[in-house]
């Protein structure tokens, strides 16, 4: 199913030509390590550096024979260079050359995703003040609670998607390591001067202490950014989805031309792209469970994370990939009905008032267990039968005592509820508001 949303570029990133390409950019980039150390010579350097090549196709023959994806990458590799092969890999172990080529592809993948955290997040921060005094209930625990404003829903989601985005690059930093320190992390056959020659070419750290592996923390760092990424990407879904609800009906995705949404059922109108990625986000926080376990390995390594992480890193990122792809689109093409959230706002008769009822009566001295129950008398009344809330208020002798009609036209305004939307924004945007 995955397959079917790969993003090319993304795709081609975490294609077998990409890794075996960034295999052979590891090696070459130690072999002229030794080549300043002395050991390999310039002329063999020059020649190796010339035919170093590989087919895909071969190192497949080859692997099924030998059951070892590095040798069979190897053997592809000694068939183009000759000779000089012997050079090729010398001192090293398979993982100085998988797992420094997988931080190489894992950067690869986060400059990728870089350009679409951003274009979602001025996408956010663009439809936060568009919508900055566009009014509409609130609700906690699905049911309407006091008046929010549309924008404001839209700046959560922004302040959001940048807490991602520094993770994500906090995780690239952590991952941006490699290790040439031979088959159990000691540098008992490589000395570590090509490590730190090597690394620098590929513009990565060497890794403090390693063992056969760099330790999976930092993958799991990654697909953890990756999979909380994910968890706002779903918020958002699952807000549109919400607010496209037949009853509700406040924005819903584009529906495009010729678009169809039941076989059945010629009216509907679905939201097929937010449902699609609050299922995609499930399958990003499978994948971080399977890099959490992957970090406990036996001793200096085992191979168990291995044939996990052929699946879990690609696949979470050309998931998140394509998931930024569609929310960029999704909210681009937001459609908004304001008139909907304003009849919303008056769906309970005036029944979100009612804080600013019971608040203003503890402004008069009313002791509040007290005011509660005037307040809560009148909302339990229109709740059931649907009178006006401030009708009620207005007709209630205990709570006329102390309101009079003016402070009761003062409490029932929507924009009462929104004075300080201003200083919010102004607390996120100095420079605009």
């Amino acid at each position: 199913m995955i397959k079917r949303y790969t993003l090319k570029e993304m795709g081609n990133i975490w294609s077998e030509e990409n890794k075996y390409r960034t295999w052979l950019k590891v090696e070459l980039a130690v072999c002229e390590a030794w080549n300043e150390l002395g050991v390999i010579p310039d002329d063999a350097l020059k020649r190796i550096k010339k035919k170093a090549n590989f087919r895909v196709e071969r190192i497949e023959e080859i692997e099924k024979e030998v059951k070892h994806d590095v040798i069979a990458f190897l053997t592809s590799v000694s068939e183009f260079v000759g000779q000089d092969s012997s050079f090729v890999h010398y001192g090293m172990t398979s993982y100085d050359v998988v797992d420094t080529a997988l931080s190489l592809l894992i950067k690869q993948a986060i400059s990728h995703l870089k350009p679409k955290y951003e274009e979602l997040i001025e996408l956010l921060k663009e439809k936060a003040i568009k919508y900055k005094d566009t009014p509409q209930i609130g609700r906690t625990h699905g049911v309407h609670a006091e008046p929010v404003t549309f924008g404001l829903k839209f700046l959560i989601w922004k302040n959001e998607m940048e807490r991602n985005y520094y993770r994500l690059k906090k995780a690239e930093k952590n991952i941006s390591v490699g290790r040439i320190a031979g088959a159990v992390g000691t540098y008992a056959h490589i000395t570590p001067k090509v490590e730190e020659i090597a690394l620098k070419k590929l513009s990565l750290t060497p890794s403090k202490a390693s063992t056969q592996v760099l330790q999976r923390d930092r993958h799991a760092e990654v697909l953890s950014a990756i999979a909380i990424a994910g968890t706002t990407l779903e918020k958002i879904a699952v807000e549109i989805r919400h607010l496209q609800r037949t009853e509700v009906l406040e924005a819903e995705e584009f529906f495009s031309k010729g678009q169809k949404g039941s076989s059945a059922m010629p009216h509907k109108r679905n939201p097929v792209n937010s449902e699609r990625l609050s299922g995609m986000a499930r399958l990003l926080r499978g994948n971080l469970v399977a890099a959490l376990e992957n970090n406990a390995l036996w001793h200096e390594r085992d191979i168990s994370h291995s044939s996990v992480e052929r699946v879990i890193i690609p696949d979470s990122f050309i998931t998140i990939d394509f998931m930024l792809s569609e929310a960029i689109k999704l909210t681009k093409n937001l459609l908004v009905y304001p008139e909907n959230m304003e009849k919303n706002l008056n769906l309970t008769k005036g029944l979100i008032f009612s804080q600013k009822v019971l608040l203003a009566l503890a402004e008069k001295g009313v002791k509040r267990e007290d005011a509660y129950l005037m307040v809560q008398r009148n909302a339990m009344r229109s709740w059931k039968t649907k009178e006006n809330f401030k009708d009620l208020i207005l007709e209630d002798e205990e709570i006329r005592k102390y309101l009079n009609e003016d402070d009761i036209e003062r409490i029932f305004s929507v924009k009462s509820f929104l004075t300080n939307i201003d200083y919010i924004y102004k607390k996120n945007f100095p420079d605009i508001f």
